[in-house]
């Protein structure tokens, strides 16, 4: 059974207790622990963005401020949630799917695993139409190890990136806010800047002023004008720490479009490596 990139709250809530449904809340942040388990979706089990989906190194040049763990430490992550290849998961987070909900939707799909949706709106979209929230915990069943080998979907190094930036080829779509990709100031990372070559489509285009993802209509018509020239494969989509690119990976395939590639260790590793700047850095 395939299923949806996207699930409105409304839907969920018709059929989360009818249907075999895991909810995960996979926010992240300051106190994401606490505030999971001081209040979550009825049912929802807790992801931790620093810890299971991704494997953060000492030294952040490697490989950015959130590289994906080994393929092996995901099929213990994904067991230990009790997830097997025939659940049916949907994700959530406190930011419109652009906090960690969206990563685990990404990670999911891209070891082969179809029945996984992120929850349009987020948590805020379940509370405002009534979705049952609670304190208690949740029991979890473990399964075995979620079988899984490669990434499925495509990946692109620093290197590649380097390589194909500034080709009239390739597009590189940096999804970070304005002011970030501007060099204006850099809230979270050493240096301000972007990636030469890189073009600016922050993430938050893919939202309506509710933050909801724009119907499928708009996002082709928003993306055919960026993407309508370029391959998927000569498509590389970056943020800060690969994290907030899967959002505008998951509305790219919303809209339509063959799924790109995603550059995970981003900004975060790219500005950390002494490679060149844009605006011009002295």
């Amino acid at each position: 059974m395939s299923v949806s990139t996207i699930i409105n709250a409304t839907e969920l809530l018709t059929i989360y207790k009818t249907e075999n449904i895991l909810l995960v809340d996979a926010s992240n942040g300051p106190n994401t622990k606490l505030n999971y388990e001081n209040k979550h979706l009825e049912g929802a089990l807790f992801v931790d963005a620093n810890t299971q989906l991704a494997t953060i190194e000492t030294d952040v040049a490697v490989g950015g401020r959130h590289p994906l763990p080994s393929l092996e430490d995901f099929s213990k992550t994904l067991g230990d949630l009790g997830i097997t290849p025939q659940t049916w998961v949907v994700i959530y987070d406190d930011k419109n799917g652009a906090n960690a909900a969206a990563r685990f939707w990404w990670m999911l799909r891209a070891v082969g695993h179809e029945k996984a949706q992120v929850l349009n709106g987020g948590i805020q979209a379940a509370e405002k139409i009534g979705f049952p929230v609670n304190s208690e915990p949740v029991h979890v069943v473990k399964k075995e190890k979620y079988p899984c080998t490669t990434w499925q979907w495509p990946l692109a190094s620093m290197e590649e990136v380097e390589n194909v930036a500034e080709l009239p080829s390739h597009t590189v779509i940096d999804v970070r806010e304005a002011f970030r990709y501007n060099g204006e100031s850099e809230p979270i990372d050493l240096i301000a800047g972007h990636i030469p070559g890189a073009i600016n489509f922050p993430f938050t285009q893919n939202l309506d002023e509710n933050g909801l993802f724009l119907p499928k209509e708009v996002l082709q018509e928003k993306y055919t004008a960026i993407l309508s020239d370029t391959k998927s494969e000569n498509t590389i989509i970056h943020c800060g720490s690969g994290i907030t690119a899967c959002h505008t990976l998951l509305a790219i395939l919303q809209a339509g479009f063959a799924m790109p590639k995603l550059y995970v260790g981003s900004w975060s590793e790219w500005s950390r490596n002494h490679k060149p700047i844009a605006p011009h850095q002295k």
